[in-house]
């Protein structure tokens, strides 16, 4: 569900990094990533501010939106920039 995994790989972040920063064990980040635990409100705010996201970011989109995200790296950081319009249609 939470797109967690891949915004972690974006900031080079490894579990042990986001666990350290939000005050919670390896183990649970690791079950949260997986889909086996969800995360509080809180602990989603924690997660998105740790890894400098709108929290509407750790979520796919429900509105069939057509679009991605862009980013840019920057001395190892990824920033985002904007979005692209997809065409699904091929």
């Amino acid at each position: 569900m939470l797109l967690l995994r891949d915004l972690m790989e974006r900031q080079n972040m490894s579990g042990k990094d986001l666990a350290a920063a939000v005050g919670l064990s390896p183990a649970a980040i690791s079950n949260i990533k997986n889909g086996d635990r969800y995360p509080s409100y809180d602990v989603l705010i924690k997660i998105a501010k740790a890894l400098d996201v709108d929290v509407r970011e750790l979520f796919p989109s429900t509105k069939g939106n057509d679009s991605e995200a862009l980013y840019i790296k920057r001395n190892g950081e990824f920033i985002p920039v904007g979005s692209l319009k997809l065409d699904r249609n091929g």
